[in-house]
Formats: C-alpha cells, structure tokens, sequence
C-alpha cells in the first residue's frame, strides 16, 4: 500500500472518529437562560412563558424580542449536490449542513438548525420551507441542484420576508466580486472594457456572471462555457438560466474563447485549463481557478508561465483564496441585526465593496501572525482578506446593515454604529480565533517537537496531527520497542522517528551528553557516575536533545507530577538574559476572549519583585500571540493593602507602574472586579479603565493553580499550558494526563517559540 493511500486511510478513520466522539456530529443546543431552580423553569416553561407568548400575538414583531428567531438561521437542503459529492441525499448531506452551522457560530455567533428534507420536487420543498420559516430569522439553502436551485430560491424570495440567500451561487459570486475589484485595479484594467471567460454554467457562474454585470462588466464581453462548449447561438436546449448568456460568436471551444480575454473565471473541475491557454491571454491576466481541490490550472504552473498572472484559487495553502466564509457568516449577521426582510442585491453589493475595501486597508499584525508574514500589503499576493482577518465582522456585518437600511427593507435601523460595533466585537470575542491562528503560523514555517512519553496513545495520537497537519516535524522519545508495540496496538501506522536514550545507536551521543551535564553541574551535585546515569533517563536526555540543537522545541511531561519534570529542565537549559526566575502561564479559553493566568506552576510564594518578572514575561508572551495584554494583579481586596498578601501585590503594583509606566496593569484587585466593565467602572483612577483584563497574575501559586484547576476539571473553557516563561529554549511541560488538544497546542506554542527563537 503506497504512502498516500495509507494517509488517506488515517484521514478517513480520523474524520469518523470526530464527528463519532460524544457529544455525536458538530453542534449542539443548550439552555442560554437560568434553569437551575422552580421559579428558574416556572418562568421558562409554564405559568410564566404565557407572557411572552401573549406579548407576540398582540404584536408579532415582539418575537425577535423574546426569542431566539433574531440570531437564528436555517441551514435547508435537499442534498441534491452537497459538495462535490452529487445527490447523496438529504442524511448524507447531514455532515455538511452541520459543517456550515458551525461556521455559522465559529465566525460570526449565529445560532443554526440544520434541517435536511427529504424531497426533490421543487414546490413541495418550497411549501415545507414556507411551513416551517416562522421559527427562524434567515434561511440558508444549501447544495441544492441547478437548475431547481434558482427557482426554489427566487420564489422563496418572493414568498418570505426574513434574509434568504443561497450561499452556492451567491457566496462565491460575492467573494469573487471583491476579488476582481482589486486585481483589476492592480492589473490596471477596467471592468467596462475588460473581456471574460467563465467556465462552467451551473449556479454558481450564472450568479458570478450577473453579479459581474451589476458592478459594470459588459454583457457582450462574456463568454460562458459549459461542458459542451462555449455558449453561442448555435446551440440548442439550453436551460433558461444559461439563455441569458447566448454570445453571438463563432467561437465553440474554451481553448479558443481564452485567446486575447483578460479574466477567466473557473468554475468548473481541474487542470481544464493549459499554460499554452495561459499564454494566449492578454497582458496582466487575471485567473480565478476556483475548483476544488484541484483548480483549473494549478497555482505554481501559472506563475510559473506567466509571472504578470492575478491568480486565485479556492485553495488555502495558497494565496489570493476565494472562501465563501469570507461572506455568508457576516452577511446574515448584518441583516439579522436589523431584521432585514430580505437579503437585496444592494446587501450582496455592499458585502462586496467592504471584501474589497478591507485588503486595501493596512493588515492588522494579528492576520500576519496568523500567516506567519512580517509583510503583507495590498498587491497580487494579497487582494481579498483573509478568513482570519477580525475585522470581517465589523466591516462586513455593518456594510450590509447600512445598505438594508439605505433600501428600506431593515425592520429594526440601527441607530449608533459605533455601539453595535462594539457589541460585534464583544458577541465574536476580538481573539475567538487564536488557536486556529497559532496552528496557522505554525504550518508556515514548522519545527522539530520531541514528545516524551512517547509510548502513551494521547502522546502518539498527538504526534500523528502534528504531523498530518503539518504544524511540526515530531518525533518520540522513549523504549523505542515498546513505542512500535504501542502504535500496533492502537493501530497507528506512523513514519516518526523515536529516540531511545538507551539505544546503542545513541551511544556516542549519550557521551556527548554526559560531558555536557557534568560541566553544567558538576559543582551542583552531580558527579561523573550520575551524570553518566541520568543521560540515559529521558528526563535529562530531552532537555540536552535541546541544549545540542538535536530538537528545535520540547514537549515534556503528561504521566509524572510537574515538579518532577521541571527540575531537569531548569538544571540544563538556560534562563533567558535578565530573567531571575522561570514561570509558568496558562492560557483560558473563554467563548468571548482567552484569558491568561500566572504563575501557575512554578513560584509558591512570589516576592513583589518576582511578582513584577512574572508580569512583565507574561506581557512579553501574551503580546507574541498579537493580544494587547491587560494586566490585573489579583488579591482578595480592592485597592486597599491591608493584609500581607494585598500589600506585596501593591508593592509590586507600584514598582510595575514606576518601571514600566505604558504597561497596562493594575492592583490589588479582586478577579471579578478585574473582569467586570461596571465594577471596573467605580475604580476611574484605575489603568485598566472600563475595559477588563486579559491577564490575572496571582498572588501566590496556591491560588492560580487551584483557579485553572477548577475550569479545566469543570470543562468550562479549554485550557493551554503551562506555558514556560523565561527559559532560553523551547521547552514546555505538559499536565499529567493531558488530552490530545491539550498536548497539540502546547507543541504548536513550542513551534511557535522555536520560529522566534530562528528570528532572533
């Protein structure tokens, strides 16, 4: 069996075991009110939900006031053409409609029901939606066959009045509209003059195509092909959508059509499209291959022939990436925000204008972290953002909102803009992606990560992504038997290299070592019998891995307790210049922001000045994630210093703010208050102000370790470290039984440390 079909047979099984693991499939519905006492359910339920019930019928628009219909999308269809699968029917198709609530909710808040319905003719899948529109504030259709498609959709349409779009033709015709903007105006072209081809007439290119229009491309400079060809006057029993787009030409092949044009739009299948019909293009051509996941012509074969090329796909892993997730989350946010009866071509027109506008705007220095790029400006490597780029939320949602205002289908206007941006910021979390970004910056430029333990299944499952999603070269440490039995019996067919510190291979390297420890440590204890002992423990023998440069970055840890693990590492590998004392951070991840504890591992009882090191390094490592750090320096009082503990946070407090005076940190304070806008709100002398803290710097170890310990036994938010602060190497030590996610993300955040470190 070759090696890519025994890693599409690992994807596979990985793919079932995630949507298999419990809770089943990728969404889920809870209680967003109290419900834990009588009165709690009396009020939800019966006597108490007559009220609101009441209140609806004598006023029908009460329900986006006591309902969730204002944040609540269907996702419908029929799977008649879910992917590129064809009709699998409406329970295959299940998964994808699951896929796309949860992008729904991942981007932009939005509650989703995905509803599949088992019927193919076109007014009876009309009626069951109709019937069923009232629970919902927007519907989504979804993989639903052309040419149905446009039929069902302009009827619904018609017959409905809440936001409705069909995000196979217009998501892609938004997303690509932006696109074209840009490169034309970098191509130097303009879009009344320019000459297209678009291949492939299913939905998807007929709503390109008029969208085109509507921004002032010139009917007759279009040439749509199907597979038959180009669509000219010769042709017979075309479909009502594809009459509109009848040229009048003698032209029949795409090969000949693409001769002298100047954009071509691919939406078709792969590799349709040669370098030889490359090269028959117009000066500065722009080249949308938009299939998936092989685009019309690949990416490096048409730089490669024609270096003046714009060029997008609908690929990730390279740039210019044509992603409808760029478009619909932000789009149904901003006409739900104002009860929108519909989502118009002004709507769609404005979604566009805001894509467009955004990747000429300086890119924020979290979207170049998240891509792993110290410059990224508006050119032909960067004409559409990114979907990590934060600001689609705000740019986007309030585009739409303004323009359902401007063409008076909003039932509810917005009044203050600047407040309804805040509350987009504050419904996403401006940092909800962090993880996603790190892993991204991550695969840009992956590093060597030694896991220890490396014969525990979390360990080797965790190698296994890393190495399937490209976020580091990993390898084992550990009895290299015992590893090879473990991956049999969990049937895990992995290429990763295992070290064995006892293995002969490693005999001259295990001298090499015990040189090394007894230099460091020969006047600390160790002699020359212990170091020659302990070389052959992986405790020692992964840290001086490190210390040589046999490994870029460390992951220890997971079945001994912290402390045990800890004190290898800190007798061989170095504090940074100017650190006096290592420490150890978690990061929190809340549903609206991450949150980072300190010191959680490490200092039991922190002098003031260790306080202000630990505050300090925590700045340094929170601001490496692209997150303006708000430091609370917690104690159980407010401002006033009277017990001991107070009074050392004080101390520290005063020598941060004397020191460090643009740091943003403040103290003694209480956890609630730091996190709370109002109670912020009755200390103004504050440098935190009225906007919370991110950062929680604890009085003592005791207090922050029970703190995380608390969140992540309850799984109330899933928690990152301890993250290592203060060494000189890439080296962190991992929770004892630490889950898969767990060990995944503190090795990217190992990568992440070993890419700054190469910087340096």
């Amino acid at each position: 069996m070759s090696k890519n079909s025994r890693d599409q047979i690992a994807f596979d099984k990985a793919a079932l075991d995630y949507h298999s693991q419990e809770p089943k499939g990728k969404i889920e519905v809870i209680p967003s009110k109290p419900h834990s006492s009588q009165r709690d359910l009396s009020l939800a339920y019966s006597p108490g939900v007559a009220v609101p019930c009441m209140a609806i019928h004598d006023d029908p628009q009460k329900v986006y006031e006591y309902t969730s219909k204002g944040n609540l999308v269907a996702v419908i269809s029929n799977g008649t053409a879910v992917l590129g699968l064809g009709d699998i029917g409406p329970e295959a198709s299940k998964p994808v409609m699951e896929g796309k609530g949860l992008l729904f909710k991942i981007f932009a808040g939005i509650n989703v029901f995905d509803i599949e319905i088992n019927e193919k003719d076109p007014d009876k899948f009309i009626e069951t939606v109709k019937a069923i529109a009232p629970t919902f504030g927007g519907i989504n259709l979804e993989d639903i066959k052309a040419p149905e498609a446009f039929y069902i959709e302009q009827r619904l349409k018609e017959e409905l009045d809440i936001p409705l779009m069909h995000d196979d033709q217009h998501g892609t015709a938004i997303i690509s509209a932006a696109a074209l903007i840009n490169a034309l105006e970098i191509a130097g072209k303009k879009i009344g003059e320019v000459k297209m081809v678009i291949n492939g007439a299913g939905a998807a290119a007929v709503a390109c195509a008029k969208l085109y229009i509507s921004l002032g491309l010139d009917p007759k400079n279009i040439l749509m092909c199907d597979s038959k060809g180009v669509i000219n006057q010769r042709r017979e029993n075309l479909t009502p959508e594809k009459l509109d787009f009848i040229a009048q030409t003698d032209i029949d092949t795409l090969e000949d059509a693409i001769k002298g044009s100047d954009v071509f739009i691919g939406l078709s299948k792969g590799n349709v499209m040669s370098a030889e019909m490359l090269l028959s293009m117009s000066e500065n051509p722009i080249v949308f291959a938009l299939a998936n996941p092989d685009p019309e012509i690949s990416y490096d074969l048409a730089l490669a022939t024609r270096p003046d090329v714009m060029m997008a796909t609908g690929r990730s892993d390279y740039p210019n990436q044509v992603n409808n997730v760029l478009g619909f989350p932000y789009i149904f946010r901003g006409a739900l925000d104002v009860q929108a009866r519909g989502i118009n071509e002004a709507m769609k027109l404005a979604a566009v204008y805001a894509l467009a506008e955004i990747a000429k705007e300086p890119v924020p220095e979290m979207v170049k972290l998240a891509y792993n790029v110290t410059n990224m400006s508006f050119g032909k490597e960067y004409f559409i953002p990114k979907p990590f780029d934060n600001r689609l939320i705000t740019k986007v949602s309030i585009a739409v909102a303004k323009a359902a205002m401007e063409s008076g289908i909003a039932g509810k206007p917005i009044e203050d803009f600047e407040a309804y941006e805040n509350q987009l910021l504050d419904r996403m979390g401006r940092d909800e992606k962090l993880v996603r970004m790190m892993q991204n910056r991550a695969k840009a430029n992956p590093k060597r990560v030694t896991l220890g333990n490396g014969e525990e299944y979390n360990i080797l499952k965790a190698a296994q992504i890393l190495q399937e999603e490209g976020i580091a070269y990993p390898s084992l440490l550990g009895n290299k038997k015992l590893i090879k039995e473990r991956m049999a019996e969990f049937g895990m067919d992995l290429d990763i290299p295992i070290i064995d510190p006892n293995d002969d291979e490693n005999k001259e390297t295990r001298k090499k070592y015990r040189e090394t420890l007894w230099n460091k440590r020969n006047r600390k204890g160790i002699n020359e019998y212990k170091a020659k002992r302990y070389v052959r423990q992986r405790d020692y023998f992964g840290p001086l891995m490190l210390e040589h440069g046999d490994t870029d970055a460390l992951i220890v840890g997971f079945s001994k307790s912290y402390a045990s693990i800890l004190k290898p590492v800190l007798e061989i590998i170095s504090k940074k210049p100017g650190v006096n004392k290592v420490a150890a951070m978690m990061m929190i991840l809340t549903e609206k922001k991450p949150l980072f504890f300190a010191d959680t591992s490490i200092n039991k009882n922190p002098s003031a000045e260790d306080l202000v090191d630990i505050a300090k390094m925590a700045e340094i490592t929170v601001k490496s994630f692209a997150i303006e750090p708000r430091i609370a320096m917690l104690g159980y009082e407010n401002f006033s210093a009277k017990g001991e503990s107070s009074k050392k946070v004080a101390a520290a407090v005063k020598i941060l703010h004397e020191k460090y005076p643009k740091m943003v940190v403040d103290g003694e304070i209480q956890p609630d208050f730091a996190l709370n806008s109002d109670h912020l709100a009755d200390y103004p002398f504050s440098k935190l102000g009225t906007n919370p803290a991110n950062v929680l710097v604890f009085p003592n170890l005791e207090s922050a370790n029970l703190s995380y310990k608390i969140i992540r036994g309850m799984k109330a938010a899933q928690t990152i470290g301890p993250i290592l602060m203060g060494l000189d190497q890439p080296v962190h030590v991992l929770q004892m039984r630490s889950s898969v996610d767990e060990i995944v993300n503190l090795a990217t955040i190992a990568v992440l440390d070993a890419q700054t470190k190469e910087k340096k």
